[in-house]
Formats: C-alpha cells, structure tokens, sequence
C-alpha cells in the first residue's frame, strides 16, 4: 500500500455545488537555494514554509531549484508511459510490474465499496526510489529512468530542505527528519486521471478518494488541468494551478512527530469530463522500523513505527473499509 493512499473515516457525498477555489501560501525558494538571500529574508521564507505547515498543511513554492526543462521531460516521458494501450501498461514488467489501475476499481478492493464515491478514476506508475538505479527493471524504458533518476534526485534535496527547515522551527537538528528517512520506501508515483464520463447519475467522480498522505512530506508537480481539493474550515477548496509551482503536503508522520503543530489535511482529486489531467509525486518515508515520537510533551500519541503504522491501516481497510490513521495512537 502506498503511504498516501487511504480513504477518510466517512466517505462523503460528492457535492454537486461549485467548489470555492483558493490559492495555497505561495512561497519563493530561490534565496534558500542560491543561498543568496541574507539571514532576514532567509528567516522570514522559513517562517512562511512553517507558517503554512501549521494553519494549511499545504504549501505551494516556485523557483523550488528544479529546472523547467527537467519538469517538461518529466511530464512528456509520462504520457508517453500512459499512452501506450492497458494491455501493455499491465503486461510490460516495469519495476517489477509497478502498475495500478483503478478505474471502476475501489482503491482498496473492499467488497464494502458500493458507490461511485468510493472508487477512484486514475491510473498510476508506483517507483520506489530503489528500483530507479536498476537497469533490469526498465527494460525499453531507457529514456523514462533517465529523467526520473534526475527528477528523483532532484526532489530528494528539495525535501531535505523543507523537512529541515519545519525539524528546525521545532528545535530539532535540521537533519532529523531526512535521518530518519530512507530511499528502500521513499517513492515516486506518476499519476494519470483519464477523461471521465458521468456515472450513475453522479455529477462528478473522484481521480483520488479523500485521503491523508502518510508520510513526512509529499511534493507534487501537477498540469495546469486543476482537480486537487483540500479540507480547510470543514470545507473543501480547489486549489487554483500555478505554472511550474510544486505542492507540497504534510503528512502524518510529521503531524505526529511535531505533536500535532504541523497538520496532515485530508485533499482529494476530481475527475475531469472534457481533459485528461496528469501529476507526479514523491514521497519522503521512514525505514519501516523507524519509530516515531512527539518531539515534544506531553505528547499526544503513543510511539509507533512506520511499519506498525502502515500494518495497522492495512488491518483497518481490510476490516472496515477505510483508513482511521493517527487516531488510532493518540495517548
């Protein structure tokens, strides 16, 4: 199961009325990655990177260190990867048969899902960043490892970043969070959200069911298309695209190391019925014997390792039919 994968405790009904769209806190990098700002400035962009994770738990940054022309690669070697027919996609053996489909399918395969709310329209590539340097598990895919070993890495230091500036405002060494983290679990997932019809008399389908990401961080670089919506004052808000812009989340595992400071907000995507929408995503993970604490007391939540953590969504999904998460540790 992939760590942002889940479902919310209820499964809502799909609100036929015009989502209220916003605009996440839009945040300029580029003092912190030409090192180039002085200390002011670099304190007042920290303090907007963390001012964000607490009362949004979604961000936007741009000129992130990650060139356009990286981006554009990134995105034609994607559809080229989603163009080719399913049986292809299904059958061709990429990273040991990486392959999701869940078109028509519940995310989860619950025999409790009944609705066209429960399922999710999309179509996904899940790469852990071990299998990039694997030339054997790429097979005519030469080009698409080629770009997503740089893209890879290139995310890999642009999260380093933020995880050490939200460590430090906790009073953290800015390395504990990216120490605790390890590339056998970080991953990249590319995303496809095919042109959806209307079904059974819905007005509108979900690409992704609400979730919580449950990671540290997740990093997205999206089209222009939009879909994404975030919970924000009960309510959800469609978030308004930027051109080059990356978004990024918080995760559980940060909300429960930080003690609940940072928060991990449920978002969701809905399908498109007139343009096919495309994004991809890198998520930093622990080792799954990682434990993870509050930083601070009195804590709220019990310690658990990543992999109890995961286990323990499993079990509630096989059971119930959805993700409970963080609730499941609190003290």
């Amino acid at each position: 199961m992939a760590p942002s994968e889940g479902i919310s405790p209820a499964i809502p009904k799909i609100s036929h009325l015009k989502t209220e769209e916003c605009e996440l806190p839009l945040i300029d990098l580029e003092g912190l990655i030409t090192k180039m700002c002085d200390e002011r400035e670099r304190q007042a962009c920290c303090a907007a990177i963390c001012k964000a994770a607490c009362e949004w738990g979604f961000f936007q940054v741009v000129n992130h260190g990650i060139k356009p022309q990286l981006l554009r690669r990134m995105r034609r070697e994607q559809v080229k990867l989603f163009d080719m027919p399913f049986e292809k996609k299904a059958t061709c053996g990429l990273l040991n048969n990486s392959y999701r489909r869940s078109k028509l399918v519940s995310r989860w395969g619950s025999p409790t899902a009944t609705r066209p709310n429960q399922f999710s329209w999309s179509e996904a590539f899940h790469i852990p960043l071990t299998k990039i340097s694997e030339p054997a598990c790429w097979g005519d895919f030469s080009s698409l490892r080629e770009v997503i070993n740089e893209f890879a890495a290139a995310m890999s230091r642009l999260s380093g970043l933020l995880a050490g500036i939200l460590a430090e405002n906790l009073g953290h060494p800015k390395e504990a969070v990216e120490g605790m983290c390890d590339a056998s679990t970080c991953f990249l997932r590319l995303n496809h959200y095919p042109l959806c019809p209307k079904l059974l008399g819905e007005e509108e389908s979900f690409g992704l069911v609400p979730h919580t990401d449950s990671d540290f961080l997740t990093i997205l670089y999206q089209d222009q298309v939009g879909g994404l919506q975030l919970m924000k004052d009960s309510k959800w808000l469609a978030v308004t695209p930027i051109p080059d812009a990356l978004i990024v989340n918080i995760g559980d595992l940060f909300q429960a190391w930080s003690n609940d400071e940072y928060k991990s907000v449920e978002h969701k995507v809905m399908t498109n019925n007139k343009l096919e929408r495309y994004s991809t995503a890198y998520f930093l993970c622990p080792s799954y014997d990682t434990l993870i604490g509050s930083c601070k007391e009195p804590s709220m939540y019990r310690k658990f390792t990543f992999g109890e953590y995961r286990s323990q969504i499993q079990d509630d999904v096989k059971k119930i039919g959805h993700k409970i998460g963080l609730s499941r540790f609190l003290l």
